[in-house]
């Protein structure tokens, strides 16, 4: 004791802490739960005991945190987002060098996607509600206006050096990687069996991955006209053209 004070904590303030930190360890076990309950069963398949219990948790638990069966799927849906919002973020980007940044982004972004198919999943569940649930989340447009940031500073770059194009919005260029990793990952194992291609091997999707980086660069590339595409060599393939897989340039050859 010094100055008549004792320097040992107040057992109150530490039973606070403690309390707040149960809490906090019981919500994101429920999340956690929740999301891998709602990827499976969907939204109206995904019950409040079916997620209760893979919480290990009660149903009054998920009450009291989250309100209802929707909140928790608008927390689940804000929370996808953010893991990808933050995993965006820690790219390390580099601005004055927009071609490769974006390249960055395009491999990120389709790489985030295969390697995350409860993401796409549940996007695929929030879809056939057409968007109800997210539309009241508070958090999601943040989320989507800093990926778009990061493209707009791309462009910004880009045009400054006389590489990109002036007329591509930032948004409209997000779409556009946006479908092409979103799709490809959703729709696999249909197209697998439509095109009788195995699309999930790794010379597959080196080769999409390359498609896709050529195909925006192209997009953005300020010096890209029909003229200079009708004029070039045939035997300056492109990379992603090397990397096709031998079934698809025999059909790409042949005409069909």
């Amino acid at each position: 004791m010094a100055n008549g004070r004792s320097s040992l904590p107040k057992p109150a303030t530490r039973r606070t802490g403690v309390r707040e930190a149960a809490a906090q360890a019981t919500r994101e076990s429920i999340l956690r739960a929740a999301t891998k309950v709602f990827a499976k069963y969907g939204y109206d398949g995904g019950s409040v005991e079916k997620i209760s219990k893979a919480a290990k948790s009660y149903d009054r638990m998920i009450y009291y945190y989250f309100g209802s069966k929707e909140g928790l799927f608008i927390a689940v849906l804000e929370g996808i987002y953010r893991r990808m919002d933050e995993a965006e973020a820690a790219i390390d980007l580099d601005a004055s060098r927009p071609v490769e940044a974006l390249t960055a982004v395009i491999r990120f972004v389709l790489g985030y996607y295969r390697k995350n198919p409860e993401f796409v999943t549940l996007l695929n569940t929030e879809n056939l509600h057409k968007g109800r649930h997210v539309a009241k989340s508070l958090r999601a447009r943040e989320y989507s206006s800093r990926a778009i940031a990061i493209i707009q500073k791309l462009l910004e770059s880009g045009v400054a050096q006389g590489l990109f194009r002036d007329d591509v919005a930032a948004r409209d260029l997000y779409l556009l990687i946006a479908s092409t990793g979103y799709f490809y990952t959703s729709n696999r194992h249909t197209l697998t069996a439509f095109l009788g291609e195995p699309l999930e091997t790794p010379e597959a999707v080196e080769h999409w991955e390359d498609f896709v980086i050529e195909t925006v660069l192209r997009t953005v590339d300020a010096g890209t006209s029909d003229e200079d595409t009708a004029t070039t060599p045939p035997h300056e393939a492109k990379k992603w053209q090397k990397s096709q897989p031998a079934q698809s340039r025999a059909r790409s050859s042949s005409g069909t």
